[in-house]
């Protein structure tokens, strides 16, 4: 018999519509991720016997997002659209997108049914009858058979989406309960709190599994170590010298690769309930003042789980706000590199307090480094959110929570491990060359602008490559050297002086390296300015 060809059907909605559940639970499919008919922006699919199902980024309406951008071009290429409308909000949904995909055959598929009163089924065949559409209601979390029988079978004859109908509103919009963040007093503090919350758990949790696995891992390399101690001089440095694929291979997954994961999983059940979006709103009016919104922000706090898919991630940012966002990300993300590393050299000097000043400058510098950076547009009040109704909280479940979160850990994987592979050659290399001493020597005079000794100047280079070389200030004979504001203008210069080689060549294939080497030049500058200020300023206030 000869093979059946499978339909493409895209789906298309706004944001936080519930499309990934919708798609997921009707097909029972493991979606992967792939880039079509030349678009950057990156799609879920999903296959079955006789359908290709296209789950696009969620459309920002009246956004200038690549993301929007990305999603509209994959509508042009496909003729079948499955149309997901929110059902407390439907009306506005469909006068927005009909337009959209008018000329286009499909059907309507309208979730959150599950918060409609009864009654609301009158509505809907009036719409039906009306625009002469198929439209489903669902509850996309608990997707009943019949609804998904009924789904596929309006799929085999779709209908055409109408060109000038619009549906009226016969209906209140449903709007979810308050909670502490819509407060307008202190609402802003619940959000900085819940946001800054999966950083911490992450981190903690990261260093409780290190603290238990390191030894053993160093226990089981010892006689590795000791076997390839036998080799040439060059190879015995790219492998196990200071800064060798086995020597620093532990730091990346016994130290990185659970910050990353456990990050991961916290945002994705943030995502998944519907609270990254509350605190996406809550923050926004905070946040323009420095050209950067709420959503803005929250690729930020990505970034101290892995920089690589927080820049990725900004292809969701607004036009004029996303390179402030990206050079936001490369200041001040302290990826789980930088931070675990901080937080050992803070432990090393017995001095965990310095954390908290360290996150507050980190913070404050951030936001004035983004101010600087950011376009006169990007600050404007008139320059709204680019977002949609907030969306009802709900108990996230351990699937969509994995969905949410297994993109950033692919992109870890994939991205940052093969170039820390490549820059730890390259580290290795110009320490057997001798090539980092020498830099070292050459800067040591330029410490004391920085009130440090000219120990720190190793710390501070190789950070500038890696941000695990921050490590070095933990070792017993500089930081029994230096005061707390030493440790702390050490570690903040050496965290934000220049963004690592992963995360500039991310920004370069995500933007371009003019907009690169632009960002690289302006971060040293700002980075300068700001540690010569913590030096001496912490001095004069008695630090």
């Amino acid at each position: 018999m000869p093979r059946t060809t499978q339909r493409t059907i895209l789906l298309l909605g706004k944001e936080s519509t519930g499309k990934s559940q919708l798609i997921s639970a009707l097909t029972a499919q493991t979606a992967y991720s792939a880039n079509f008919r030349g678009s950057t922006v990156t799609c879920e699919t999903y296959e079955t016997k006789d359908y290709q199902f296209i789950d696009t980024p969620g459309l920002l309406y009246r956004s200038d997002c690549q993301t929007s951008q990305g999603t509209l071009a994959q509508l042009e290429a496909n003729e079948t659209v499955i149309l997901v409308v929110k059902a407390t909000h439907a009306a506005e949904d469909l006068r927005d997108l009909l337009p959209l995909v008018t000329g286009k055959q499909g059907i309507v598929v309208m979730t959150f049914w599950d918060k409609i009163k009864a009654g609301a089924d009158l509505t809907v065949e009036n719409w039906q009858e009306a625009g002469g559409l198929t439209i489903i209601p669902v509850n996309a979390r608990n997707l009943r058979e019949k609804n998904r029988e009924a789904i596929f079978t309006a799929l085999k004859t779709p209908s055409l989406f109408p060109q000038h109908w619009r549906p009226r509103e016969t209906h209140a919009s449903l709007e979810p309960a308050p909670t502490w963040l819509e407060n307008p007093d202190w609402g802003w503090l619940c959000a900085i709190a819940l946001l800054l919350l999966p950083a911490v758990i992450a981190v903690w949790g990261a260093n409780a599994f290190a603290a238990v696995v390191d030894p053993l891992v160093a226990t089981l390399l010892d006689p590795i170590i000791t076997a390839l101690s036998a080799l040439p001089f060059l190879f015995k440095e790219i492998l196990i010298g200071s800064y060798g694929l086995v020597t620093m291979g532990p730091l990346l997954f016994v130290w990185a690769v659970p910050t990353v994961i456990l990050y991961a999983l916290l945002l994705g059940a943030y995502k998944a309930s519907g609270l990254l979006e509350r605190l996406t709103i809550a923050l926004h009016p905070l946040l323009r003042p420095f050209g950067l919104s709420g959503r803005d922000l929250v690729r930020v706090m990505m970034g101290f789980g892995c920089n690589v898919p927080a820049v990725i991630s900004t292809r969701s940012c607004s036009g004029c706000t996303r390179q402030t966002c990206i050079s936001a990300i490369a200041f001040g993300s302290a990826c789980s590199y930088q931070f675990g590393a901080t937080l050992a050299v803070f432990s090393a000097a017995k001095l965990q307090w310095l954390v908290i000043p360290y996150l507050l400058y980190l913070t404050i510098t951030t936001l004035i480094y983004a101010r600087i950076c950011s376009p006169a547009i990007a600050r404007s009040p008139h320059n709204e959110l680019m977002i949609e109704h907030q969306i009802f909280l709900e108990r996230p479940r351990l699937l969509e929570i994995w969905r949410e979160a297994r993109m950033s850990i692919q992109q870890f994987l994939t991205n940052a491990i093969p170039i820390f592979i490549m820059i730890t050659l390259i580290a290795s290399v110009l320490d057997a060359l001798g090539v980092i001493s020498a830099l070292a020597t050459v800067i040591n005079p330029i410490m004391g602008a920085f009130n440090l000794p000219a120990e720190a100047s190793l710390p501070i280079i190789l950070a500038s490559i890696r941000k695990d070389g921050l490590l070095l200030f933990a070792q017993a004979d500089t930081v029994s050297v230096l005061t707390p504001l030493q440790i702390l203008t050490g570690v903040y210069l050496a965290g934000v002086l220049l963004p690592c080689l992963v995360t500039v060549l991310t920004i370069a294939r995500e933007q371009s390296f003019r907009f690169a080497l632009r960002l690289i030049a302006q971060q040293a500058i700002a980075a300068i300015g700001f540690s010569v200020l913590l030096a001496w300023g912490g001095i004069l206030i008695g630090l």
